[in-house]
């Protein structure tokens, strides 16, 4: 049912962003098929960024199974790959080769570095790409290392996210064209992207290049968490005046008493007043009295807590598939609504299903399988 419905996605199996990146373009209705590996794990249903797509196990060091994935490149409207450079043009399956046999492909490419540069055969991880952009520098307490903001900068905002939005550009314009091309997505060139903003307040003198000295990195005391009374904790953000006022407000306190809080150096006397105030009482008091208002308070939920807020659950921002908890698709669709679709695949377990209806005959899948391209049985 979601928008991107019709549309075929071929997925070479990967880690991180690729994988995020499939997931997005499923959950919206395209339909993806992930080519595994012919031997490995299993795979399990709690792979929840593998929902959506069936596979397809493929030994591509068989140059039967090389022109097997050839032929599905024909019949696909874009694919996903996150090898390093190179490792698809010496597979047979670079854009070169798929672009000849569908000259409408989008050829989708996942790396950390790019496709060229000085860095893009090295190995790296989200924490690497990161590093190099600035933002990791810029996230921590003053005169504290640097802290990983888990791996969603790098492998999902800069790179799955960006990877996705990329190729449905590219998709976009060969409707029109009717010519594919290579989108080459690297997590450093996203995560440099999502910095944006805070270079711009650098440019305008609006940003200090420390950790821990700006409005949004936890230096100002309107924005920062705080520890409630049961070892719980509150994240405060009222940036606006209008907000900041209600705060106090419901706090108790004398506005007086925040008359300079733009000002830097009054910050650590206004965070030590504010901290003594939450710590007073538990976050769930808290948050149950500024629960719906604009003083911009809430309660910091953990992995458990989160789902089952009465918000969350409202909104289904959370759904419970397969005896498990997973996020819900998004962004909300009025008319085409996103759903996740097939729970998680194990590996290769819709090979013969996925090659029969895309155009492949029962001999020649027979064939594939008797030159070990294919499993010999299904798992």
């Amino acid at each position: 049912m979601g928008p991107l419905k019709g549309l075929r996605i071929l997925e070479f199996a990967g880690i991180g962003p690729g994988p995020f990146c499939g997931m997005l373009l499923a959950d919206l209705g395209a339909e993806v098929v992930r080519l595994d590996r012919k031997e490995g794990p299993p795979g399990t249903r709690q792979d929840f960024v593998g929902r959506g797509r069936r596979s397809l196990a493929l030994d591509l060091k068989s140059p039967a199974a090389v022109q097997a994935a050839l032929r599905l490149v024909e019949g696909a409207d874009a694919l996903i790959e996150g090898f390093r450079p190179g490792v698809m043009e010496r597979l047979g399956l670079g854009p070169e080769a798929c672009l000849a046999r569908n000259p409408r492909l989008v050829y989708g490419r996942m790396t950390g570095w790019g496709q060229d540069g000085p860095l893009a055969q090295a190995a790296g991880h989200d924490i690497n790409y990161i590093a190099l952009t600035g933002a990791l520098w810029s996230i921590g307490r003053p005169g504290e290392r640097p802290v990983p903001p888990l791996n969603l900068v790098g492998d999902y905002g800069g790179g799955g996210m960006l990877l996705a939005l990329g190729m449905l550009a590219a998709l976009l314009e060969a409707k029109g064209s009717g010519r594919g091309q290579v989108v080459d997505a690297a997590m450093v060139d996203g995560a440099a992207l999502l910095m944006a903003p805070i270079y711009a307040m650098l440019a305008r003198g609006r940003w200090r290049n420390e950790r821990g000295a700006n409005m949004l990195d936890g230096a100002a005391p309107w924005y920062d968490t705080y520890e409630c009374a049961d070892g719980r904790y509150l994240a405060v953000g009222p940036i606006e005046p209008q907000f900041f006022d209600l705060m106090i407000a419901k706090l108790d306190l004398d506005p007086a008493r925040f008359a300079g809080r733009m000002e830097p150096a009054n910050w650590p006397a206004l965070r030590a007043e504010l901290a003594a105030v939450f710590c007073t009482r538990t976050r769930d008091d808290w948050a149950a009295l500024f629960e719906g208002t604009d003083a911009c308070v809430a309660p910091v939920l953990d992995l458990h807590e989160a789902p089952a807020h009465p918000h969350n659950k409202a909104r289904g921002t959370f759904q419970q598939r397969e005896g498990a908890v997973q996020p819900a698709p998004a962004p909300r669709f009025s008319r085409t609504p996103a759903e996740p679709g097939l729970p998680p695949p194990l590996r290769g377990e819709h090979t013969e299903q996925v090659l029969a209806d895309w155009g492949f005959s029962g001999a020649e899948i027979a064939a594939l399988r008797q030159a070990g391209a294919i499993p010999a049985m299904q798992d």
